[in-house]
């Protein structure tokens, strides 16, 4: 297992990482009140567009009001691509009445995230 937390701006965000033989299952969670918000399953495939490149193709359930949905697929789809393997994304940041910039640091901070999360597979192969 993967555990890596990013803060900026006073807004915290954790992913973890659990294999599951050779697919992984990913939680991201934080600021005010983690939660489930949205869940996403990646399956990867050879690209449409690029040949010899893979991409993959998502599928992403949202709990209803929550805003998760985009946020849970890029993940998925990113990590899919990048690992050639099947992998689900739960999704739960909330921070009460978010103001615009606070959403843009989130996603700054998973993007963020991804990039460690690579960088930690280069320093150990158990991914």
């Amino acid at each position: 297992m993967i555990s890596l937390i990013k803060a900026r701006q006073g807004i915290q965000v954790r992913l973890d990482m659990i294999p599951v033989g050779d697919d992984y299952s990913v939680i991201l969670s934080g600021g005010d009140k983690p939660h489930i918000g949205a869940s996403a399953l990646a399956q990867p495939r050879p690209s449409l567009q690029q040949g010899g490149k893979i991409s993959a193709s998502t599928s992403v359930m949202c709990v209803l009001g929550h805003k998760e949905d985009l946020l849970a697929h890029h993940v998925a789809q990113e990590l899919a691509s990048r690992l050639n393997s099947v992998v689900s994304v739960n999704c739960g940041i909330h921070i009460d009445d978010a103001f615009p910039t606070q959403i843009k640091v989130i996603q700054e901070l998973v993007t963020d995230l991804i990039e460690d999360l690579f960088a930690e597979q280069e320093k150990d192969s158990n991914l």
